[in-house]
């Protein structure tokens, strides 16, 4: 078994800045190529053999999505789905070697959000997970935050402050929804690269440049959107 990277669970229960995966599958060999692969794609990354060991995993820490084989000794994957999903609504992936409709659709009908026949693309893989956490994180993202008199209406992508109006640009208005997403979060530069799409880092520093003149009082003494040396950027709104 892989150790889960430690503090995986938040006591605050703040939103963590790197999805931690949970992989369930009894073949040791794919088991730890999906664990390699995945950490190399940016993600934190525990495993199990069973479905045991996946409830002992699941009682301890809070996965962001669950990728699990259909085919186990013991509890089937399918089993798996469909016990867990009565008491967690955790993203699942199913891997499995039975790629005909009506496997899927057994699958999706036991409470799956996603499936992928074997043999797969490692990319393909990362690009799924990928698109169910970025769902997920999207209906997960407030619609508007309160920093002092002014309100960011992130749906609109526009800040109001009392009577003025300011429609933000795209990439403010999706920097914003990411730091929105994690309130009081520190975030590295690196994180906000990937979350948006792999811009570079040194245009993160300008992006938060351009929000401060936006957002703050003071934009040299920044109160919302605050430096954490050596660390990044975290925003503090109001409420």
């Amino acid at each position: 078994m892989v150790e889960p990277v430690p503090l995986a669970k938040s006591n605050s229960g703040l939103p963590r800045m790197t999805p931690h995966i949970l992989v369930v599958d009894d073949d040791t060999r794919l088991r730890d190529l999906l664990q390699k692969f995945l950490t190399e794609n940016g993600y934190r990354v525990t495993t199990a053999s069973e479905a045991k060991e996946a409830y002992r995993q699941i009682s301890v820490f809070d996965f962001d999505l669950l990728v699990i084989d259909v085919m186990m000794p013991g509890q089937s994957g399918l089993e798996f789905t469909e016990k867990l999903r009565r008491e967690s609504s955790v993203p699942i992936l199913l891997l499995t070697a039975m790629g005909e409709p009506e496997n899927r659709i057994d699958g999706f009908e036991r409470g799956a959000d996603d499936y992928l026949a074997k043999p797969f693309e490692p990319r393909e893989l990362i690009l799924r997970i990928s698109a169910i956490l970025r769902r997920i994180g999207e209906s997960e993202t407030p619609t508007e935050i309160r920093l002092g008199h002014a309100i960011v209406d992130l749906a609109r992508g526009e800040l109001i402050d009392q009577d003025r109006s300011i429609l933000l640009s795209s990439s403010e208005a999706q920097l914003f929804r990411v730091f929105a997403r994690s309130p009081g979060v520190t975030l590295s530069r690196t994180e906000l690269s990937r979350q948006i799409g792999g811009t570079s880092e040194r245009s993160i520093d300008v992006q938060v440049t351009r929000l401060r003149r936006r957002i703050e009082p003071d934009p040299k003494s920044p109160r919302f959107l605050q430096t954490v040396w050596g660390e990044g950027y975290v925003l503090w709104p109001d409420g």
